[in-house]
């Protein structure tokens, strides 16, 4: 793993002013957060930096402003949710950068809390322009980075500015690397993942990186039936992408030579149309019919899925098994997923687990509380699944 500095190496911070990159990047409804998580997921970082009396300065993105100031995407809208849940005031400064970002830092004492407005606004934010990193860096003397959700972008408030000042990686950050390392950099083996989702196409790379690394892919979601298709099963009207069979085939060769064992489903549950609580036969996968869709993992590959994950000493899980949103068809997902979360309760598997569906599943199955940890990143996840640097990670390293 990289080697970064974290709080703990931070020394005295009363009266510094420290620039904290956050993700408050929060689902609204009806002008209020509708979805706190993010914001809980900072606050160890806001709370031990204001306790040792920094000033500390919020940096975040709201949306998509596409380097333009637009009322509607300012950072203002989360202050409400952000006070509620830090409980005690915050101070909105309405520029991020230059004179007006000053004379709003220099009214504020030790141990209080501010919010910068959306970096977004201004367009050397998402083209790492160095005056842009240069101008954030004059407003602060140290810069923590605690959001792994933005660490996928080489953006000024996520990479430039590391180089600028000292920069550590806050609470949440050092949490997601350490498990991510445990996960995928350095694993207890034998490693199981778990890879679901519509399309193939979406996590080719994925993958491709996984059979190297991992001891077992178990493959679920529309994407299984593509891999199917490859094996010479026809899967009806399900959804498969038969333009990339030899895609499929790439990745089963990759894996042999890998010593990887892929498994697909050999039992699976399909319904003439696809829609709540539907008709449904669970058939070995050679008995589908022409007008039938796969629309989940049958209970056989279930059990045997679950034998395979208490072989294992390590589970990365990204994608449900079937079309777990709509019943009956979360039933595989909801199994396997009770499973890993026993074998994480009596400490014999580390389960990491990220992407939004995931934590969806996770939730619904109401296990997400018992995996060893939970990554609400999403393209930040995928990209560490399929091997990729991450900017704001690399800018971290010492």
């Amino acid at each position: 793993m990289t080697a970064f500095k974290t709080l703990d190496d931070i020394g005295d911070v009363t009266g510094k002013r420290v620039l904290v990159r956050v993700d408050l990047n929060v689902p609204m409804n009806d002008g209020a957060v509708g979805d706190r998580t993010r914001i809980e997921a900072a606050m160890p970082t806001i709370r031990e930096l204001a306790d040792k009396g920094a000033i500390v300065l919020l940096l975040a993105h709201f949306g998509r402003p596409k380097g333009a100031k637009n009322p509607t995407q300012s950072l203002s809208l989360v202050m409400g949710g952000l006070e509620d849940v830090l409980g005690h005031s915050v101070m909105f400064i309405p520029e991020c950068v230059g004179e007006g970002a000053k004379a709003g830092i220099a009214v504020l004492a030790a141990g209080d809390v501010a919010v910068l407005e959306n970096t977004r606004f201004y367009p050397g934010e998402e083209k790492n322009d160095p005056a842009f990193a240069d101008a954030l860096a004059e407003i602060g003397d140290l810069y923590v980075n605690d959001a792994f959700s933005a660490a996928h972008r080489a953006h000024g408030s996520t990479e430039g500015i590391a180089h600028r000042l000292p920069a550590y990686a806050g609470r949440a950050m050092e949490a997601e690397l350490k498990a991510l390392d445990a996960a995928l950099g350095n694993p207890a083996h034998p490693v199981a993942a778990v890879v679901g989702g519509a399309k193939v196409s979406s996590k080719i790379d994925v993958l491709r990186h996984l059979v190297s690394k991992v001891d077992h892919l178990i493959i679920g979601g529309g994407m299984a039936n593509t891999f199917l298709a490859a094996r010479g099963v026809d899967v009806g009207k399900s959804l498969c992408e038969h333009d990339l069979v030899d895609t499929a085939n790439a990745i089963f060769e990759a894996a042999d030579a890998a010593g990887c064992t892929i498994h697909l489903p050999y039992d699976v549950v399909v319904a003439k149309e696809f829609a709540p609580n539907p008709p449904t036969r669970t058939v070995n996968v050679h008995e589908v019919a022409a007008d039938e869709m796969i629309l989940d993992v049958g209970p056989a590959a279930v059990e045997a899925l679950a034998d395979v994950l208490k072989n294992c000493r390590t589970l990365v899980w990204n994608g449900p098994l079937g079309a777990f949103e709509t019943p009956p068809f979360d039933t595989a997902t909801v199994a396997l997923a009770k499973t890993a979360a026993a074998l994480t309760r009596e400490g014999s598997l580390i389960s990491v687990a990220g992407g939004g569906d995931t934590v969806a599943a996770l939730n619904h199955a109401r296990v997400a509380g018992d995996f060893t940890f939970v990554s609400t990143a999403g393209g930040a996840f995928l990209e560490w699944m399929e091997g990729k640097p991450l900017p704001g990670v690399d800018a971290l390293s010492q």
